[in-house]
């Protein structure tokens, strides 16, 4: 069975999170120029609401529980089923409150795949091409706004459910059944930059999926595993 540590798992992904730190590194450059800059719109956060537009990037894997049947005679043959990161974007539209609470509805394009490794060193893949439309409902607490740059959290939740999609089958007829809605609990950090005209926000958020992802149909692809959940990191760039 595939061992499943979390530092080994941090070791196969960290390119991948070191390439999403980078892109969020200059905020923190920028909030040292801009810490004692004269204020641009000074009374921006006493909006009622505002509202805006994102575009984000993000990579995304899903992550497998092996089912009771995976250690049984009849999958000897199956070595691992592994599930590789990749990327995807987002664009979608805000509303925020001067409460701090922001509706983000957006569409999310995702690439998933699952690899089912053979110990006859053959594989066959599964791979879920989607397009989902997203409505994260978020808190946002953000500090003290020094000069033109603000430091914040955020935090919700995120259901979500399929416009459209399609599974890729190599070397098989058979699909295995992905649900089409989801729900995934999201966490991030940013920073906000006023400027004359507009507000611009960069963020860092990590989504996990907490709904079985698995559909109801058979096959020779579902029975390894008994739950399928999202594994997401993403970075938006927001401008109210």
């Amino acid at each position: 069975m595939q061992a499943t540590h979390i530092w080994d798992k941090l070791i196969i992904h960290r390119n991948k999170i070191v390439l999403l730190g980078l892109l969020m590194l200059p905020a923190g450059v920028f909030a040292q120029t801009f810490k004692w800059a004269r204020q641009h719109n000074p009374n921006y956060d006493e909006r009622k609401i505002s509202y805006g537009f994102m575009i984000g990037i993000h990579t995304s894997a899903y992550q497998v529980k092996y089912s009771d049947k995976f250690v049984t005679q009849s999958f000897d043959t199956v070595h691992s089923v592994l599930t590789p990161f990749a990327p995807g974007f987002s664009l979608g539209f805000l509303m925020n409150s001067d409460l701090d609470l922001r509706i983000m509805p957006k569409a999310g394009f995702y690439d998933h795949q699952l690899e089912y490794n053979y110990t006859d060193e053959t594989t066959q893949t599964q791979l879920t091409e989607t397009t989902m439309v997203e409505f994260p409902i978020l808190l946002k607490y953000k500090s003290m706004r020094r000069g033109n740059v603000r430091m914040y959290m955020i935090g919700g939740i995120t259901p979500s459910i399929e416009a459209s999609g399609k599974n890729d089958i190599q070397a098989t007829t058979e699909v295995l059944d992905i649900r089409q809605t989801n729900l995934s609990i999201d966490a991030g950090i940013g920073f906000d930059f006023y400027f004359p005209l507009f507000k611009f926000s960069q963020e860092i958020r990590f989504s996990r999926g907490i709904a079985n992802m698995l559909g109801p149909d058979q096959s020779s692809f579902k029975e390894p595993i008994s739950r399928v959940n999202t594994n997401t990191i993403s970075v938006y760039f927001i401008f109210q």
